[in-house]
């Protein structure tokens, strides 16, 4: 019997562990139906961007090359190294974004102006009796902005402007998605006009905001086999371009070819990088969308799934390029075999529909937070899942937001003027994660090295 029993116990120590994993395979799944649909969707008009203004001078297959490979290490470096394995284990307590790294600097430090709103804030800054494992040294750094009440004050304002970069977002994506899908009808059905492209962009995104309603996890359901659709999809066309117009491109993911691109355009090049960072947009999403799933889960679906499939999509899509080059003004749809063009087309406008679904839910998260710590009007806030606590729906921001991405719609009409736009507020939030992430580093590791110093 005592064999039994100790042959049994492996079994039940290991439940936990399969239960675990079983869970996070099912929150990697409904990841990709929320987080990722807007990084997935980005093929549809990154080269176009790119090659639209200063660089219109140089298509050329060396250009291509180029663009190419500076899109393969922006997606490497970018999504891969910064947030996957780095960002996403600087999560405050499940919760992801701009505050959540503005709450673990001030958790260190007296730098907040809010009242505690955690209990493990109340323990830190709690007065205890005695020697403490959790004293650091203070920097001089550290004690400068502690003793000067302005500095704190700026730094909060940075941090309100970074969750006003995600906001901003909301708006933007929706539309530049939405708009890049349905203007593969212009080649196809040239009857119709730009008025009623329009108009079936702005009824596509009436629904998507109507659908917000019914909770992340059910959104995140009836999304996600769409979106693996679309990878899957995009995955084959590149795969197809690269051997059928030049498996040459495998090359370019050399970084020689970042060299001779920015050689050869010079300034020009430089300018065009607005677009080549369009190929990342949506990656911010990872980080403020993990209060909706666990880190380790969304880490499993872009090592596994949608790294490659962009790889090799953006690769096929230059492969295709490079002996196609009238086709930069539309290069996805182009790109696609004629057999299977209309199956793809209508994956892709309903892949562009859940692209928008990443910074909705972002801004849900990051609403909440500024709610918590009082910086933002008092809004209803839904908890629509029982067993996650971040999966959230703010009513009255979901309908902001459709009127203003309907009003950016209808105002810009047009992906390239949006697309600048967007480039820009990309980058600021990259700008503002990428400092606070590297302030809370400091300060982790100056403590680290107190303890070590004193053990």
């Amino acid at each position: 019997m005592e064999a039994e029993s100790g042959a049994a116990s492996p079994l039940r120590s290991s439940q936990p562990l399969w239960a675990n994993l079983c869970r996070n395979l099912v929150l990697a799944y409904q990841s990709f139906g929320v987080v990722y649909g807007d990084l997935s969707t980005s093929p549809l008009y990154v080269y176009r961007s790119t090659f639209i203004g200063k660089l219109d001078h140089y298509q050329n297959e060396e250009a291509i090359f180029g663009a190419f490979s500076l899109v393969f290490w922006t997606i490497t470096f970018i999504p891969l190294l910064k947030y996957v394995f780095i960002l996403l284990s600087a999560d405050d307590n499940g919760e992801g974004g701009t505050f959540a790294l503005y709450s673990l600097i001030c958790r260190h430090a007296k730098f907040n102006l809010l009242p505690n709103q955690q209990a493990v804030d109340e323990e830190l800054s709690a007065y205890k009796y005695g020697p403490s494992a959790n004293v650091a040294a203070s920097s001089p750094l550290k004690r400068f902005l502690e003793k000067h009440k302005r500095l704190r004050t700026a730094l909060l304002f940075v941090v309100l402007f970074g969750a006003s970069m995600v906001i901003g977002d909301g708006v933007l994506t929706p539309a530049i998605s939405v708009l890049s899908s349905v203007s593969g009808l212009k080649d196809t059905e040239s009857r119709l006009t730009k008025g009623e492209i329009l108009l079936l962009a702005c009824v596509i995104l009436v629904g998507l905001f109507a659908l917000q309603h019914f909770g992340t996890r059910r959104v995140a359901f009836m999304f996600a086999p769409i979106v693996i659709i679309w990878l899957l999809s995009i995955f084959s066309i590149g795969l197809y371009n690269i051997i059928w117009w030049n498996p040459k491109i495998i090359r370019a993911m050399s970084p020689f070819y970042i060299i001779k691109f920015f050689h050869r355009t010079g300034k020009d090049g430089w300018i065009s990088l607005g677009g080549i960072l369009l190929s990342v947009a949506g990656t911010e999403a990872m980080f403020a969308d993990i209060g909706h799933f666990t880190a380790l889960s969304i880490r499993l679906a872009f090592v596994f799934v949608i790294y490659p499939c962009l790889v090799v999509q953006y690769m096929g899509q230059a492969a295709y390029l490079s002996k196609n080059l009238q086709s930069i003004s539309n290069s996805f749809y182009r790109s696609i075999p004629d057999p299977v063009f209309w199956p793809v087309f209508i994956i892709a406008t309903l892949a562009a529909i859940v692209a928008s679904q990443a910074v909705i839910t972002a801004t849900f998260s990051i609403v909440k937070q500024c709610h918590a710590l009082g910086c933002f009007p008092r809004v209803k806030i839904v908890h629509t899942s029982k067993h996650i606590y971040g999966q959230i729906y703010v009513p009255e921001i979901n309908w902001i937001l459709m009127v203003l991405t309907l009003a950016i719609t209808l105002g810009f009409q047009d992906t390239t003027l949006i697309g600048n736009a967007y480039g820009e507020l990309v980058l600021s939030l990259w700008f503002f994660d990428s400092n606070f992430f590297l302030s809370w580093i400091i300060q982790w590791l100056v403590r680290k090295y107190v303890l070590i110093l004193q053990s």
